[in-house]
């Protein structure tokens, strides 16, 4: 599994519109190419940040899957212009699982 750590860094005193966005609008829209969403993790020393996770089978159904979003209406008419204004920074780490990956439900 390949898995991108996300670390968003806002612009000051935007964190929480930016999550409400984020939640209500952008992980549902990369939902619907398929992308596996997992947090938003908050960061607890720092107001502007948060990290998240997103999730593909392979690099490649990594590519179309990006590629796909990146290039629909719902990014370019309604995602970017929100979210790109209030986003100071961003950076992530591109992973992939070890053959003995293991995830615990805290079912």
């Amino acid at each position: 599994m390949i898995t991108e750590i996300r670390t968003y860094r806002v612009k000051p005193g935007h964190r929480k519109e930016f999550i409400e966005f984020f939640e209500q609008i952008s992980v549902p829209a990369m939902k619907s190419f398929g992308i596996k969403i997992i947090g938003p993790f908050i960061d607890l020393e720092n107001p502007n940040k948060f990290v998240w996770l997103r999730s593909f089978s392979n690099l490649e159904e990594r590519e179309k899957m990006k590629t796909a979003f990146y290039e629909s209406d719902i990014w370019k008419k309604e995602i970017e212009r929100v979210v790109m204004p209030i986003l100071d920074a961003y950076d992530f780490a591109l992973c992939e699982t070890t053959d003995n990956f293991f995830f615990d439900s805290f079912d």
